[in-house]
């Protein structure tokens, strides 16, 4: 029984240490993935890969958007780093009606999510597209809560599809996530959604706002060529503006 109780105890020592072990070792990683411009990097990858999918986002929707906020998961060495859930980067049309090229970004964050990390955690990115002005404005000045100051609706999937119910046709904006490879309309109503005041001052070196990021007052930083060559190549216009 002795035996036995100290086998024990040497098990979960050891466990316990290769735990911390690969927590040290993970901990430049993370810190790397902590990073505005490493998220900004990773918004456009998952853009890119789910604006080519044949069952990802229906560009003809996306033709009509004014703004596309890109949520990526962040995974390093095995781990979801929870805190990283929830924030990512927004890209607006710029000018005062949304119908210039695509603008420099503005680092988002989301008031829900998980903190911490989770080991072995599900890594999900979540895409919403903004669909009109009062939507974008509200999203961009503050800590707007889907459902209640915008509307927001699940949106429809694939290349060819099209916003069909009146739901989906009314609504500032729609939603989608991706877990495990499969992409999907997902309802946002709840989350609370606003820039990101730090991770903005740290992309840009100032303070700087929402609406200021969206106004031009700032260049757009190395890391958003990815994200903004694929927006400017598949949506190059806003067709919702008749332009």
């Amino acid at each position: 029984m002795v035996e036995l109780k100290i086998r024990n105890r040497l098990t979960n020592s050891n466990w316990l240490y290769g735990f911390l072990v690969v927590a040290l070792c993970s901990a430049p990683l993370l810190a790397r993935a902590d990073e505005p411009s490493e998220r900004v990097t990773r918004a456009g990858q998952v853009f890119k890969e789910l604006a080519n999918a044949e069952n990802g986002l229906p560009i003809n929707v996306l033709n009509k958007a004014d703004c596309v906020i890109v949520l990526p998961s962040v995974k390093k060495a095995g781990f979801i780093v929870g805190a990283q859930y929830g924030k990512g980067v927004m890209v607006c049309r710029s000018g005062q009606n949304f119908n210039g090229p695509w603008g420099a970004p503005i680092m988002m964050q989301s008031s829900g999510g998980s903190f911490g990390l989770q080991a072995g955690g599900q890594a999900t990115d979540f895409v919403i597209l903004v669909m009109n002005d009062d939507g974008a404005r509200s999203v961009m000045k503050g800590r707007a809560k889907l459902g209640a100051e915008t509307s927001i609706a699940a949106g429809p999937v694939g290349r060819d599809a099209e916003a069909s119910t009146t739901g989906t046709m009314q609504a500032q904006m729609l939603s989608y996530s991706r877990a495990q490879g499969v992409f999907a309309g997902v309802s946002l109503s709840g989350t609370s959604l606003g820039p990101d005041d730090a991770d903005n001052e740290k992309l840009y070196g100032k303070k700087v706002s929402g609406p200021e990021i969206f106004s031009g007052s700032v260049t757009a930083p190395p890391s958003a060529a990815a994200l903004h060559s694929e927006l400017h190549q598949v949506s190059p216009k806003n067709l919702a503006k008749g332009k």
